[in-house]
């Protein structure tokens, strides 16, 4: 079949680049993983030419995953990044067996952290006439952009789109939608688009397959008097909130009295009691304190019968990890500290989730290997929840593919106490784990997943399936603060 998105096969199916989620500033990758690119890019046409295939039929295949992924191997080990690796034989490049045994699988998938832009919201309307929000990013340029519509691009970050990434070309079962950091007015996605999003997948009998949060800032005025509302109309199942923002730049903590206590006193008041909090992924200097996980373990001390996930687990782009450091108090070690200082452990109300910090630790087998071991050391195998912030990075296949293959390295483990990544610790974190604090039922969950239209769907298009490789947000220091101004999000 020719593909229409790609048919020189010139994008590799597991993506390492600049580009953010649109709540960090991109950062450019390092020669090692420019390196990891070229070495891909080399292999492609070498085992697409061993195979008989063309460019573009070898990358979409689990062979292209394998041999990228081996690439990236051979770039970190010149590199001398030797923590983490990609666990594939050589062989997994050229046969189509030995790259499944790794790549594929039957894990359920829970993607706790998912995004999109409404392309005909409320949002623009505060945008003058001649203004083309997101027009530069790479994606603009997908063909679903309508010629005679001057904003018509804007369907290639719209719901389609995110069916088509996340049901389609991924094996996610059940997608999370969540919000960005907003003013009311310039929300790129409102409650009521998230719902009706959730109605078109609702509409291939596919109702358990999208989750939703409910947006609080319990520093802006209305949003917890706006609780009850989002509960009782549009069922939302979470909360998310950004500690570190506000309408007047200054963030908060969980257990200010008039603002994070009153906001949990809430969510136990209306028996939905999951907060999903960014931490970490700062927005800048200003409130920067609110950013870090210090007020997470005194709150979940507090409120026992609340569970919270901690998104981006504290992660800071840009900063190395290495084991835990208590002095240190940033990044994942933020995370780790408040856990261990408030003796909460493993099995406790708080939650570690990936979103972000796991696509960027793709290009850090070192970072990747110590993030994930200090988490399972010290918050446990059955506290730490998937999210790929995805449609931003396009697809989360490859996130997908990069974490079944990975492993952390002997020498770290036995350093260092981190247990290996073993096949049941991954089908965890890929979706069990959360089946807990959203109160889920492993069970009722198959029941409804195992036969409906989007399985269906999705067996159909795999026997033609033509992913886009692309991804969204923005990946460059000028495509972010444009999406910061449209949105009306403010850096701090």
């Amino acid at each position: 079949m020719t593909s229409i998105h790609d048919p020189d096969g010139t994008r590799l199916p597991i993506k390492l680049d600049a580009t953010s989620n649109g709540e960090f500033e991109p950062v450019p990758l390092d020669r090692a993983g420019e390196l990891a690119n070229r070495l891909a890019q080399d292999a492609a046409t070498e085992n697409a030419r061993r195979t008989g295939k063309s460019r573009r039929d070898f990358l979409v295949s689990a062979c292209g995953a394998a041999s990228t992924l081996l690439a990236f191997n051979s770039a970190n080990a010149a590199a001398e990044r030797v923590g983490g690796l990609f666990a594939l034989s050589e062989d997994a490049a050229v046969d189509p067996e030995a790259a499944a045994a790794v790549l594929s699988g039957d894990e359920f998938i829970l993607d706790v952290q998912g995004h999109f832009v409404n392309p005909t919201g409320a949002w623009l309307d505060r945008l003058p006439d001649e203004a083309r929000p997101l027009s530069g990013f790479e994606n603009a340029g997908c063909v679903r952009a309508v010629a005679d519509e001057p904003r018509g691009y804007l369907q290639c970050f719209g719901p389609d789109a995110f069916v088509k990434d996340v049901f389609m070309d991924s094996d996610t079962d059940v997608m999370v939608l969540s919000f960005v950091p907003s003013t009311r007015e310039g929300e790129p996605l409102t409650i009521e688009e998230a719902a009706a999003a959730r109605d078109i997948v609702a509409s291939l009998r596919g109702t358990h397959r999208l989750l939703l949060h409910g947006r609080v800032n319990p520093n802006q005025d209305g949003d917890v008097e706006d609780m009850e509302r989002l509960r009782d109309d549009f069922g939302i199942q979470a909360w998310k909130t950004y500690t570190q923002w506000g309408p007047d730049r200054q963030g908060f903590a969980m257990t200010d009295e008039a603002t994070g206590i009153r906001f949990m006193e809430e969510a136990r008041r209306l028996d939905v009691p999951v907060i999903a909090i960014h931490k970490g992924l700062p927005f800048g200097q200003q409130s920067y304190e609110h950013s870090l996980c210090t007020d997470v373990g005194p709150a979940a001390g507090l409120y026992p019968d609340l569970s919270f996930l901690i998104y981006h687990s504290g992660f800071v782009a840009g900063q190395a990890e290495g084991p835990y450091d208590p002095e240190r108090n940033e990044g994942i070690d933020s995370l780790v500290k408040t856990v261990v200082d408030n003796e909460l452990g493993h099995g406790s109300n708080v939650y570690a989730e990936l979103g972000s910090t796991w696509r960027f630790l793709m290009r850090d087998p070192d970072s990747a290997a110590h993030t994930l071991g200090k988490l399972l050391k010290y918050l446990g195998e059955d506290n730490i929840l998937w999210g790929t912030d995805s449609i931003w990075y396009g697809s989360p296949q490859d996130q997908i593919q990069a974490f079944r293959a990975f492993q952390i390295s002997e020498e770290l483990q036995e350093k260092y106490g981190y247990p290996a990544l073993t096949a049941r610790i991954k089908r965890k974190i890929l979706g069990l784990n959360a089946l807990k604090p959203y109160r889920l039922e492993a069970d009722v969950l198959r029941h409804h997943l195992s036969d409906d239209d989007v399985q269906t769907a999705r067996a159909g298009y795999r026997e033609i399936a033509d992913p886009h490789y692309r991804t969204f947000g923005p990946r460059t220091r000028r495509e972010f603060f444009n999406l910061m101004r449209w949105t009306g999000g403010e850096r701090a």
